[in-house]
């Protein structure tokens, strides 16, 4: 057992899901050719017009902080927050630096089978900035970099949580759960591959039993929940060795190295930055409307926590099931859409998780674009409960209704896939196949009731897959015991 507890906290990015910057029109589309999405304003060239706040981010910024259950500030202003950065073209970044827009809120995560709420500090808004695209392995040894702007004024939530955070694992389920709100009340794609969601990491390590915190590095570039728990992981070994050897841990930041699973000192952090902030003259404070508060508070969905919840409460399904079927708002949707045709939870569950999700996988699509509507699935599992289609045919037909979008009844009548339940027909298979294989029949007899099944592949095979499975187990046995 470790001699140290970790302390983490993060400080969460995400780009929110608007068509142009916040503070101007210029498009914020990803993959544009670079330096092509800018203007005077986002770029601060001298004699800018004055800038215009967008009303969606901060729509998407009150919904955000609702969502996260924060308090919500009762007036909205600006401040300059003054640093210089290759890729910060004004000088300053616009945020709200003296007055968050939430404040003192939490997420609940699922960790060892018990709930742990994760504490947010605060969440805010603010402008992106640019991007810098190294020549080199890495930001380390990179002779040069390129700088785009396209990036520069996109609008940004930034999510700090409080140093409740004890492990990698936590760090990585936080960041889940979290991605999820955030999709479920569709304000970001939060796609960490492109750079909208992004993640950086304080960590730390203290004696047990201690409440004093240790040094703390910054952990970043960090694109992917493997990387955040690897990086973790990573620092966590090395600081636990520095200590243990009587060293001391500076306080720096530092470049997680994907490639060599190693982090690499960037810059020292011995003393706090001084952004010398104040408040942005170009924006004078106002207060927020409690009535659209509201009306936005009562637009929000139902969140993945309370979604799981119910799906367990509801309906018995297991915590595995509740979990994999809220992992986005739209298979959800999809799942609670197809109940209200079938009545059988654990079963459309089944079929959800199993073939939906298989076939999504192969064509590499959404569920959104899936051809399979919920009342056509249910359909299909209604052909099976009343013993029309076995359950391998019925995945042939799924096949076929992911491809065409045909109902299940008619590609069954179309293509003769109906079941075969006729008890006399399967009776004289059964006989055929008795006479056929006296090994297999000598075997059962002898004892070995596993046998049968290779009586019942023979007579599946005959009937290509169409016999009812539980009839032949039933006419086999019967003719078996004579």
């Amino acid at each position: 057992m470790s001699e140290f507890e970790t302390i983490i906290g993060l400080e969460v990015h995400v780009e929110l899901l608007t068509k142009t910057k916040l503070f101007c029109s210029c498009s914020t589309a990803f993959g544009a050719e670079p330096n092509t999405q800018v203007c005077p304003i986002c770029l601060g060239l001298p004699g800018e017009i004055i800038p215009v706040l967008n009303r969606k981010a901060l729509e998407y910024a009150i919904k955000a902080a609702l969502a996260l259950n924060c308090d919500i500030t009762d007036v909205i202003d600006f401040d300059r927050k003054n640093y210089f950065y290759a890729d910060l073209p004004k000088g300053y970044q616009r945020s709200q630096f003296f007055n968050p827009m939430g404040t003192n809120g939490y997420v609940e995560i699922e960790v060892g089978g018990s709930t742990k709420r994760i504490g947010i500090k605060q969440l805010h808004l603010e402008e992106d900035a640019g991007k810098l695209l190294h020549t080199g392995d890495d930001i380390i040894t990179s002779p040069f970099s390129l700088v785009d702007f396209n990036r520069a004024g996109v609008p940004l939530i930034e999510i700090v949580t409080e140093p409740d955070i004890r492990s990698a694992e936590e760090a990585r389920l936080f960041l889940q759960e979290l991605r999820n709100i955030l999709r479920y009340i569709a304000i970001s794609d939060c796609k960490l591959e492109e750079g909208s969601m992004r993640a950086d990491a304080n960590v730390s390590l203290r004696p047990l039993g201690s409440n004093k915190f240790g040094n703390k590095t910054e952990l970043k570039n960090m694109n992917s929940f493997r990387s955040v728990f690897n990086g973790i992981e990573y620092e966590v070994k090395r600081q636990s060795k520095i200590l243990r050897e009587g060293g001391e841990v500076l306080p720096e930041t530092r470049h997680w190295d994907e490639d060599k699973g190693v982090t690499k000192g960037m810059r020292s952090k011995f003393a706090s930055a001084d952004y010398r902030c104040f408040p942005d003259a170009n924006f004078l404070p106002y207060e927020l409307s409690t009535d659209w508060i509201e009306k936005l508070k009562d637009s929000l969905p139902e969140l993945p926590l309370a979604r799981r919840r119910r799906l367990m409460d509801e309906y018995g399904l297991p915590a595995y099931d509740a979990e994999v079927l809220t992992s986005s708002r739209e298979l959800a949707d999809y799942y609670d859409a197809t109940l209200r045709f079938s009545p059988a939870p654990k079963v459309v569950s089944n079929w959800v998780m199993g073939e939906i999700l298989r076939l999504l996988k192969a064509a590499e699509i959404e569920i959104t674009e899936c051809k399979i509507t919920p009342e056509n699935l249910a359909e299909l599992l209604r052909l099976i409960e009343k013993g029309e289609i076995s359950g391998k045919i019925a995945k042939e037909v799924l096949e076929e209704m992911s491809t065409t979008g045909e109902k299940a009844e008619s590609i069954v009548q179309r293509k003769g896939l109906a079941q075969i339940s006729d008890e006399d027909t399967l009776r004289k298979l059964a006989i055929e196949v008795i006479a056929a294989n006296p090994r297999s029949v000598e075997d059962y007899r002898s004892g070995k009731k596993k046998a049968i099944g290779f009586l019942v592949g023979q007579i599946m095979r005959k009937t290509k897959g169409k016999a009812n499975p539980q009839l032949v187990n039933k006419v086999l046995e019967e003719e078996l015991n004579k």
